[in-house]
């Protein structure tokens, strides 16, 4: 009998806010190609049909949140209102063997599931309010940031996608490491593998001889923009005629374009917000750099998707971009948040074509046999597997917990036995 996996997410494309919509997308897919049923309960998206199978992936997206909100956080509790309605419906017809939960977003409904019906439950923290924030500021933040905690609590292992990442939860949340998994996002490389030709496009962006930088992102802080922007000055200084485009949408959007027209460089940049995924694809095949100047970055699947499109790739140090981009081999590496770094990682690929040469057929290699998603979804399906053997001897029930207190930062005692986490 197949394995019934129960995913939950606030994202799956066509809607797509982050990197996470993707990754649930792409691994959901593969886990079907491997015996998986996999049924995907998430939000609903303008023209998106309500039931459908996605590569065999089943799709189910919340029609019910039809109400109005009076705030964010009043629509995450109504949206999980909704998951549980689809997943409790599903469940009831057919058991699920596993919840796989993803981010803070669907917390509630994935714990109900847990404490309900008695699922197993796996969570993936793809990143923190923390992280995202450089600390807690604010209630708002710190509410997220307990919800956080309550998913990791609350789940029997805990998948992060980096080093960086998993230190984080084990400073924050002091969570045991028995508990955390590293497995990487990935791309599919065969997804650059078209025929293209460039030069029409190309075009439309610069002339014969001037060079393009790529940057694909949500338009936030953390994502670094304003550096590449203030970076840019002294690029085009020295390779005169560079054009930047710009793929992303978000709050900070409007004050990055009046810090191009005050920076003299509205002329270099091309705002192009949301596209296609046919219409980014192209666009990898017509950059000459693509370009991750994040100040936080749990793990940067803009990087693999240029090293599988065959783009030499500029990374910061942040986060968990250092695991998979080598210095001088796969990628360039600068530092963080330094303009002058970045402005010299940028430049070094864009005037030493034997480097840009050299990065783009080393990080090819190194995405096609680390970083696919047949592997990680092998082994995210071997995770199951160890959970489900687990909760089969121990019981999903089998320990008793103590009730938790009422900020992350005071669960430490909570937290210090992996045996304490599985409820």
């Amino acid at each position: 009998m197949k394995r019934r996996v129960l995913m939950l997410s606030w994202e799956y494309p066509p809607r797509i806010v982050g990197g996470l919509a993707r990754v649930v997308a792409e691994l959901s897919k593969q886990l079907v190609k491997q015996g998986c049923e996999v049924h995907v309960v998430t939000a609903d998206h303008p023209g998106a049909s309500e039931h459908e199978t996605d590569k065999g992936v089943f799709v189910h997206r919340v029609k019910t949140q039809t109400d109005w909100t009076p705030d964010f956080l009043t629509w995450v509790a109504r949206l999980n209102f909704g998951l549980l309605q689809y997943a409790i419906e599903l469940h009831r017809k057919t058991p699920f063997d596993i919840v796989h939960a993803h981010d803070w977003m669907v917390t509630d409904a994935a714990w109900v599931m847990k404490k309900g019906f008695g699922i197993p439950l796996v969570a993936t923290i793809h990143a923190t309010e923390g992280g995202r924030m450089h600390g807690i500021h604010n209630d708002l933040q710190r509410y997220i940031s307990q919800i956080e905690w309550r998913l990791t609590f609350e789940a029997w292992e805990v998948i992060v996608n980096s080093q960086h990442m998993l230190k984080e939860l084990q400073g924050q949340f002091k969570m045991p490491a028995n508990k955390l998994v590293v497995i990487p996002n990935g791309i599919d490389p065969d997804l650059f593998d078209f025929e293209f030709d460039p030069e029409p496009l190309r075009r439309q962006f610069a002339t014969e001889h001037q060079k393009i930088c790529l940057f694909v992102g949500r338009m936030v802080r953390e994502k670094g923009v304003q550096v590449l922007l203030q970076a840019a000055q002294s690029i085009s200084a020295a390779v005169p005629g560079t054009q930047f485009l710009m793929v992303g949408t978000g709050y900070y959007l409007d004050e990055l374009k009046v810090l191009a027209g005050n920076l003299g460089i509205s002329h270099n940049v091309h705002f192009l917000g949301y596209v296609s995924d046919h219409e980014l694809l192209r666009l990898y095949k017509v950059a000459d750099v693509v370009v991750i100047p994040s100040l936080y970055e749990p793990f940067g699947i803009v990087a693999l998707e240029g090293m599988a499109a065959q783009v030499p790739v500029v990374t910061s140090d942040a986060g968990g971009l250092i695991d998979f981009v080598e210095h001088l081999e796969t990628g360039v590496t600068t530092y963080a948040g330094d303009v002058g770094s970045l402005s010299w990682g940028i430049l070094e690929v864009l005037r030493n074509k034997a480097l840009a040469d050299k990065l783009k057929s080393v990080a090819h290699d190194k995405v096609k046999h680390i970083y696919n998603w047949q592997v990680i979804a092998r082994r995210t399906n071997e995770l199951y597997e160890k959970v489900l053997s687990e909760a089969q001897l121990i019981g999903q029930d089998g320990v008793a917990s103590t009730p938790p207190q009422p900020l992350p930062v005071a669960a430490p005692a909570l937290v210090s036995q992996k045996s304490k986490n599985k409820e």
